[in-house]
């Protein structure tokens, strides 16, 4: 990779890092669907501009109910199942839950893509869920059911990021990305709508918490997927896919930095394990050798 790519690379991790900070950040006094109504609004009409000089607006009529579903499985629902999760879990933790998407992918493609379950990937999901498990059974503090239901929240999001995934293979492989992440980011924005009246903040956002939603939108998603395409675009898709596993880290960094987060010994044990079995099952230690 070039010294740019790398420096884009790195860019991404940090930016996509920090959405589990904001969110962590706003969650709690905005709400989950307010947040992610924000976030997403925000985000699309940021990248509108760019997909109207670009002259896409044709791609969006043509695929419009496709992109209108991808909107829901893979920004609407997820993202407030993540911002639900915040409420309870520090972002570091929830970060590495995240870098399961990856695995539950392969279940997912095995299932629906009819791509066959290799013994390689049966090893290396089986380490995943065992970090997962790490992750969950080791935590100092007390399970509580808020504890239990943000996990199962957590759990949830890679599982639709993974349904999402195939069902974009399947029925928008030809859509170009920047329609895919403007449009999709605006049908979220429609799609939870009629939940905004039932959920409005009891409190009044502070000057912080605004700005976590404005860096939330703009640079941990309309920049951050800008970047990742432009990453997909240069050095290929299976090795910008591997930027899940730097994503944690500085998950786990910006809160124990910004929101005195404390770093368990299971989330180290438990990052190495999604990590490790995550290379296996999508081959990526193979392929960095014979690169």
């Amino acid at each position: 990779m070039r010294v740019s790519d790398i420096a884009e690379f790195i860019l991404l991790a940090a930016l996509w890092g920090g959405s589990f900070l904001f969110m962590r950040i706003a969650s709690p006094v905005l709400g989950p669907v307010w947040l992610i109504e924000l976030r997403v609004l925000l985000a699309g009409l940021v990248l509108l501009p760019l997909l109207i000089k670009m002259n896409l607006l044709g791609e969006v009529r043509r695929k419009l109910l496709p992109l209108f579903v991808l909107g829901c499985i893979n920004s609407a629902i997820p993202f407030c199942l993540f911002a639900f999760a915040a409420l309870s879990l520090p972002a570091g933790f929830t970060s590495i839950i995240n870098a399961t998407t990856p695995l539950f992918g392969i279940i997912v493609a095995s299932i629906w893509l009819k791509e066959k379950l290799t013994i390689t990937r049966s090893i290396g999901f089986a380490l995943g869920f065992a970090g997962v498990i790490i992750l969950i059974g080791w935590k100092t503090t007390a399970i509580t059911q808020s504890f239990i239901m943000a996990v199962v929240a957590a759990l949830l999001a890679p599982i639709l990021y993974s349904i999402a995934a195939a069902y974009v293979k399947q029925n928008l492989a030809d859509v170009p990305p920047v329609v895919i992440t403007t449009t999709t980011s605006l049908s979220a924005a429609i799609f939870l709508l009629p939940a905004i009246p039932f959920t409005i903040p009891k409190t009044s956002p502070t000057a912080i918490v605004i700005l976590a939603v404005i860096a939330l939108a703009i640079f941990s998603t309309a920049l951050a997927y800008i970047l990742f395409f432009r990453l997909i675009k240069n050095i290929g898709s299976t090795r910008s896919l591997t930027v899940a596993y730097l994503v944690p880290i500085f998950a786990i960094l910006w809160g124990a930095i910004f929101l005195k987060e404390s770093v368990t010994i299971s989330m180290i044990v438990g990052c190495i394990f999604i990590f490790i079995g995550t290379a296996i099952a999508n081959n990526l230690l193979t392929s960095l050798v014979k690169s």
